[in-house]
């Protein structure tokens, strides 16, 4: 195993792409450029505190200590600095926004790939605005459990290295309401191919840069999609539709397992169809198509589970229109929306088939899946305990699946025994119960779970974050050890509390 000092750094993306002149500085406008070089601002006390055995061993790494992946050393080779990108926030052309605490460490070759080391919470940048570019506890284990839960759910995200307490206290406002308190800092390390977004082509389209634009195009087919090219408006378009349908498939699977990002901005949206900045982000609880975690979003619902789709084709939408300069023919590029379009319906009735026991998807289904829907929302239910009971009942009966309901005296039992049989004879009476077990998981990281772990975790017990980790490293099996801890409904306490119902982008 090797350590940083050891490992193979590279400076792909400072060398191809430009950047600017200072390092680090104040809070600023930097135009014309992609990155800033920047130093991690040194904690009073790092001390590592979670760490992922899995990232490690991919990275060839044994566990260090607190100081370099809390940002009080870098090491030889590396070369930190910040992107700068924009983006569409709500819906509204933000212009820059840029890493306001994100400073990337380095590209890392690895034996078959290079990825990107980046600090979360590592300080000040000339993309923070008016805040400090650190990060909370809260915030930080929340991005590392979650990270990794989504890798082994099989949705395609970004990975968390470790996370790394800095013995000093960051004033935060969690909800936005005039109430800041100190909370204890911490930094988490993420891994990915790299964290290019749609903002990071869309600043410099609109700040008319099309220089700037082309160099970084140029980069990123080289290094990140080099089975195509931009030679002609026929390839860019079939990169392009490579993207759209990526992201497709992420947001397949966010539907899948009940995922709700909650900040479904242009700048939170990879380049490589990754899950990407886990702020606000939240699991169904109650079967609820319109619910948000994100208190900012709370009087629009913009990003609520049932937009994203529509969402993710409005992000796509902008990140053509940043590619408009490149192309001959810009009408062209409704290709790559229709390639969204007809990938996430393909992969939506291929899910909803794969949930639901089906060997195969055909027409008639599509009124069964309806009427699920609008069962699921006429009473309080729990999305991912309904799933994974049907995936294991032997008989259509609603009574074996009453757990799954918070109040079952309300159950509407006539309308779900008219549902439930229609599901049965489909099924041919023998539901593919292997590819439901498969698709609907046990166990996901709702926010009260994470609350929990947070709550010990800022008394110094890390022992809930540690079982959490463990547990939701297999989240299809029974893993019998935890199911009566972890494999239940909301508790009351936590319909309404801080953290479980109401979230921030300071979350």
């Amino acid at each position: 195993m090797a350590t940083f000092e050891s490992l193979k750094w590279l400076t792909r993306f400072l060398e191809e792409t430009p950047g600017d002149s200072e390092v680090g500085g104040k809070s600023r406008q930097v135009p014309n450029a992609c990155w800033s070089r920047v130093k991690p601002s040194p904690p009073p006390s790092p001390e590592l505190r979670m760490w992922s055995d899995e990232m490690g061993l991919k990275l060839g790494l044994e566990r260090p200590d607190g100081r370099v992946l809390g940002g009080e050393m870098v090491t030889a080779g590396m070369d930190p600095y910040s992107q700068r990108y924009g983006g569409h926030q709500f819906g509204s052309w933000a212009n820059q926004l840029g890493d306001g605490r994100a400073i990337t460490l380095g590209e890392l070759q690895l034996e078959d790939e290079v990825v990107e080391l980046q600090l979360k919470g590592a300080g000040h940048t000339p993309y923070s605005r008016f805040a400090d570019g650190k990060a909370v506890l809260r915030s930080s284990l929340r991005e590392f459990l979650c990270s990794e839960a989504m890798q082994h759910l099989g949705v395609p995200t970004t990975r968390a290295l470790s996370l790394v307490t800095t013995g000093e206290q960051v004033v935060r406002d969690v909800l936005y309401n005039g109430n800041p308190a100190p909370e204890d800092g911490a930094v988490v390390c993420r891994v990915a191919p790299s964290f290019l977004r749609f903002g990071s082509y869309q600043i410099h389209t609109a700040n008319g840069d099309h220089e700037t634009l082309q160099a970084l195009v140029s980069h990123t087919l080289r290094h990140h999609f080099p089975n195509h090219s931009a030679e002609d408006d026929g390839s860019r378009v079939r990169w392009l539709s490579h993207i759209a349908e990526q992201t497709a498939v992420m947001i397949s699977h966010w539907m899948r397992v009940g995922f709700v990002h909650g900040v479904m901005n242009t700048d939170n949206m990879s380049i490589h169809g990754l899950t990407i900045d886990y702020g606000p982000y939240g699991w169904l609880e109650d079967y609820n198509p319109g619910w948000t975690p994100n208190t900012t979003d709370a009087g629009r619902s913009r990003y609520c589970y049932g937009q994203q789709p529509q969402i993710g084709a409005w992000n796509v939408a902008r990140l053509l229109e940043a590619m408009v300069p490149l192309m001959d023919d810009p009408e062209l590029l409704h290709d790559v929306l229709e390639a969204y379009t007809v990938k996430f319906a393909q992969l939506h009735n291929t899910m909803w088939a794969n949930k639901l026991g089906f060997r195969n998807w055909i027409e008639d289904d599509e009124a069964l899946v309806r009427d699920l829907n609008a069962l699921l929302q006429r009473v309080e239910t729990d999305m991912t305990i309904f799933f994974r009971l049907l995936s294991s009942i032997e008989t259509p009966s609603i009574e074996l699946l009453e757990d799954a309901f918070y109040d079952p005296l309300t159950i509407p039992k006539d309308a779900w025994g008219e549902w439930l049989l229609r599901w049965w004879e489909r099924t041919g009476q023998s539901p593919n119960r292997q590819t439901m077990l498969e698709n609907n998981p046990k166990y996901v990281l709702r926010n009260w779970m994470a609350q929990l772990a947070i709550d010990a975790a800022e008394e110094g017990d890390f022992s809930v974050a540690e079982e959490l980790h463990t547990l939701l490293k297999d989240p299809y099996s029974e893993q019998p050890q935890f199911e009566a801890m972890w494999f239940q409904k909301r508790p009351e306490w936590a319909r309404h509390r801080v953290g479980c119902s109401m979230l921030s982008c300071s979350s």
